[in-house]
């Protein structure tokens, strides 16, 4: 950037805030701004291209602390000002109204010490600047957006984990380790599923030059648990019950996740495969709440005594003359 460019361009103005703005609403103005004239949101639009290098040039000196400094007290200087080559006539506001005025001199108007500034070859007028307000060379500004001037953002990182059914389910605050042996904090929303990507905002890598940091992409997996699956925000157990109480009918208990179990009514006659379902039992999540769903399994026992082989084939001798699979046999017959 030229040094011209600090007296003739107000970057307080071209960003929209006052000049004793903090740093963090000087940040924020900027990224709000950006964001409408960026190049990859107005595409062919060389206005709005223009207007987004003037932005990145205004953030580019206010952003950095040192620098804004030098353009605060260049801009004290009075913005009329005017940088002429040595030789390029005694006119008012050339470089030696500027140090004339800095240093008492008033030179060129006759009277006060006289400065002579060379140009090029190590000792120009940037360097002169620089020198004066402790930095160096007018012009260094940060790269970004591939070459329209602003900060980069920093990028991204995936990592993974596994967690136990029961934080998936019902969420939890849990600590990881980075590669680095950094630890971030996570929260683990209810209900998150296996195969779920978690955005860890502003965790990945920092920007290289002073911009947003990227995010960790953490992908999750859930282990099996041993009782209860997952059917979207409902939870599925397969419940085993005698012949006699799905004959006859009974109250059974079924287990909860985390929880009590509940006390659940099995009808006479159900069959097996029946799912019962279990109000408000299953995933709660900001969502919503899913159920609790039984699924009833007819127990068969692999061992009968004497007595009990000839009760039942009794109980059998009783039953209607009926085959179960009739219906079955039926319907395959038909569809062949």
């Amino acid at each position: 950037m030229a040094s011209q460019d600090w007296f003739d361009k107000d970057f307080y103005a071209i960003l929209g805030v006052s000049k004793d703005a903090s740093d963090a609403d000087i940040k924020k103005a900027y990224r709000k701004l950006a964001r409408k004239y960026h190049p990859d949101q107005n595409p062919g639009d060389a206005a709005s291209e223009a207007k987004f290098k003037e932005l990145s040039e205004a953030h580019s000196v206010l952003a950095d602390p040192e620098e804004r400094k030098e353009y605060d007290a260049i801009r004290a200087m009075g913005s009329g000002a005017r940088f002429t080559a040595p030789g390029g006539g005694g006119g008012a506001g050339g470089f030696e109204d500027v140090f004339g005025n800095m240093f008492g001199g008033g030179a060129g108007r006759g009277g006060g010490t006289q400065y002579t500034f060379r140009q090029g070859g190590g000792g120009d007028y940037d360097d002169l600047l620089g020198g004066l307000f402790g930095s160096g060379r007018f012009g260094q500004t940060t790269g970004g957006y591939r070459g329209f001037g602003g900060p980069t953002r920093g990028r991204d990182v995936t990592a993974s984990t596994t967690l136990d059914f029961l934080t998936a389910t019902q969420g939890d605050r849990i600590t990881l380790q980075t590669s680095e042996g950094r630890e971030i904090t996570v929260n683990v929303p209810a209900g998150v599923a296996d195969g779920q990507k978690i955005r860890l905002r502003g965790k990945g890598h920092p920007s290289p030059d002073g911009g947003e940091p990227g995010d960790i992409v953490l992908t999750v997996t859930v282990r099996k648990h041993p009782v209860f699956e997952r059917d979207g925000l409902n939870l599925r157990v397969t419940v085993p019950v005698t012949f006699a109480e799905a004959a006859l009918g009974a109250t059974i208990q079924v287990p909860t996740l985390g929880g009590e179990p509940v006390k659940l009514k099995i009808a006479p006659g159900t069959p097996s495969g029946r799912v019962l379902r279990v109000k408000g039992r299953g995933v709660h999540t900001n969502k919503g709440t899913g159920d609790l769903l039984a699924v009833v399994q007819v127990a068969v026992p692999s061992h009968l005594s004497k007595d009990a082989e000839e009760k039942l084939r009794e109980f059998v001798s009783e039953l209607p003359d009926e085959n179960p699979r009739d219906d079955l046999l039926a319907k395959a017959r038909r569809s062949s």
